[in-house]
């Protein structure tokens, strides 16, 4: 079992930046699939980025394409989310997620460990 803990949401005008941690204890993180999602009040939660275990082939939804930047370091047991041009409509908890299945999906269904979130709030 893995615990996650995420760091370094806060508030931001938009057009402004923010960059997510999301740190693992007692695991190594290399031996996980990773990915961030998002849960905006009364919404459903919501991918938002996702990196293989090497720190290959990262994807992105669309919404976020262009702006948001997923990457790790495994020395460091990290994850991260770089956030640039944020939106008002990018407003949410955001969480980090792992998975060991050897799957990487959009799907928070395949992602097994979670953090407790981070709240970003982004003001108009």
């Amino acid at each position: 079992q893995v615990r996650l803990v995420e760091s370094g949401g806060g508030l931001v005008q938009a057009g402004g930046s923010l960059r997510l941690s999301c740190t693992a204890s007692e695991r190594s993180l290399s031996n996980y699939n990773m990915a961030w999602f998002r849960q905006a009040p009364g919404k459903e939660r919501e991918f938002v980025a996702a990196i293989r275990r090497l720190g290959g082939s990262p994807y992105y939804a669309e919404a976020v394409l262009g702006r948001f930047t997923i990457s790790r370091d495994n020395g460091e047991n990290t994850l991260y989310l770089q956030m640039n041009n944020l939106k008002p409509e990018d407003t949410a908890v955001y969480y980090c997620a792992a998975t060991a299945r050897g799957v990487s999906s959009r799907s928070r269904y395949a992602y097994d460990y979670w953090g407790q979130g981070t709240q970003v709030t982004v003001s108009s």
